[in-house]
């Protein structure tokens, strides 16, 4: 689901996050965007999200998640559009607009419904389990926000070159996985690979990421119907 220009909260963010890890070398490689339709010129190869689990399934130590996240509210926007979190990370959801919001999610990651709530308002969402939650407003169709909760530690966006680097990865076996919006769940985990990282760490090379582009641009209402027209009348677009 193709739903604009993505912010990325990459991981030079969490380096504190990383530094409490054990010391490891780092994961390397270089994103590239394949396909010559409109989609795939649209798709940058910073919006793309790559990160390890081990590759036997065991769980990996995650340090406590003190800090709180932000999406803001704001112009009838999401701010930043795409953020990436470890689980546990509690997200404020602040509305700065001078109107009424309903943020919600009822999508594979977090499941939730903020419900309306008025100008200089904030409301909050633990993301207690690992998944993709694409984020909507109730009221405006055209908002919308993408929320990747992940339960490693190990893991980066690409940047406008499309270059990503996970610092501190100890030595071992992990399965790679590759996330973009533009990209369908089943190319997503035909991308997923198994690598072995040494203590010196790792150059994965190039990540081809072939978009599609036939996915779909548009979303339902929470009650899983067309939104209505709009209403300059209602509490949601009254200023």
């Amino acid at each position: 689901m193709m739903l604009g220009k993505y912010v990325i909260l990459t991981g030079i963010l969490f380096a504190g996050f990383h530094a409490a890890l054990a010391q490891g070398g780092a994961v390397t490689g270089q994103v590239r965007i394949i396909g010559e339709h409109q989609m795939a010129k649209a798709a940058g190869a910073q919006d793309a999200v790559v990160w390890l689990t081990p590759a036997d399934g065991s769980p990996v130590p995650m340090p406590d998640v003190t800090r709180h996240f932000r999406l803001l509210q704001k112009d009838k926007q999401f701010e930043p559009h795409l953020l990436v979190v470890p689980v546990g990370a509690k997200i404020d959801f602040p509305n700065h607009d001078p109107f009424f919001h309903n943020v919600f999610s009822l999508y594979e990651g977090k499941r939730f419904d903020l419900g309306l709530y008025e100008s200089g308002s904030n409301r909050a969402v633990v993301f207690d389990r690992p998944g993709v939650s694409y984020i909507f407003c109730n009221i405006h169709p055209h908002m919308a926000a993408i929320v990747i909760a992940l339960d490693t530690p190990y893991f980066t966006s690409s940047g406008p070159s499309g270059r990503v680097t996970i610092p501190n990865v100890p030595p071992g076996k992990y399965t790679l996985h590759v996330w973009h919006d533009a990209v369908s769940a089943e190319k997503l985990n035909r991308l997923s690979r198994r690598i072995e990282v040494t203590a010196t760490g790792l150059d994965l090379g190039a990540i081809d990421v072939a978009v599609d582009d036939n996915l779909p641009m548009t979303h339902k209402n929470k009650y899983g119907r067309d939104y209505d027209a709009p209403d300059p009348d209602s509490p949601g677009y009254r200023r």
